[in-house]
């Protein structure tokens, strides 16, 4: 009886191990060949110089930084713009970067978490993922509960934090393969 058993366990391990390697193979098949990568691309509509500004409106979206949606990142700024498909800012805020900063360029949001505890130890939520440097991952996020405070300079981080509010309108227009162009 004993050997019957370890059969039937074994056929179905056997089966649960193909199915999960076909769903892998699936969502691999028809997910967006580029969102795997964490390397910036930078097209030509997208100058990984300092973008032009607006000396009168520090909150008027830069030039040259492309079309369509997209989250545009400034790093000297330390301001964020969520661009629609009409090339209207719906919503533009300030942010306080991580100690880690993404090189500028053009990437693509590759995975998110409704909640989860940030590098420096503190719980966040709404993170919306984009870029790795040098095994630091790079987000926006915001603290759970609390205003953003800036990143404790003795932890790399790549939480780039926002207040709640602005934290809940990233998270619903930033979704798995929206473009977030950085700017210096």
């Amino acid at each position: 009886m004993a050997s019957s058993s370890a059969g039937f366990v074994a056929g179905l391990t056997a089966a649960a191990v193909a199915t999960v390697g076909f769903l892998g193979w699936q969502a691999s098949a028809t997910a967006p060949a580029a969102l795997g990568s964490a390397k910036p691309t930078v097209p030509p509509a997208v100058s990984a110089s300092k973008a032009a500004r607006d000396g009168d409106d520090p909150t008027k979206l830069p030039g040259g930084t492309g079309t369509g949606p997209r989250v545009v990142y400034a790093l000297d700024d330390d301001r964020v713009w969520l661009v629609d498909q009409g090339e209207k800012v719906v919503r533009t805020f300030r942010v306080e970067p991580g100690t880690v900063d993404p090189a500028p360029g053009v990437y693509l949001v590759s995975s998110r978490s409704n909640a989860i505890t940030g590098t420096d130890g503190v719980p966040v939520e709404h993170v919306v993922r984009f870029a790795s440097v040098n095994g630091v991952v790079i987000g926006f996020s915001a603290e759970a509960g609390a205003a953003a405070q800036p990143a404790d300079d003795g932890v790399k981080t790549g939480g780039i934090r926002e207040t709640r509010e602005d934290g809940d309108a990233m998270w619903r227009f930033a979704t798995i393969g929206q473009r977030v162009v950085v700017i210096r």
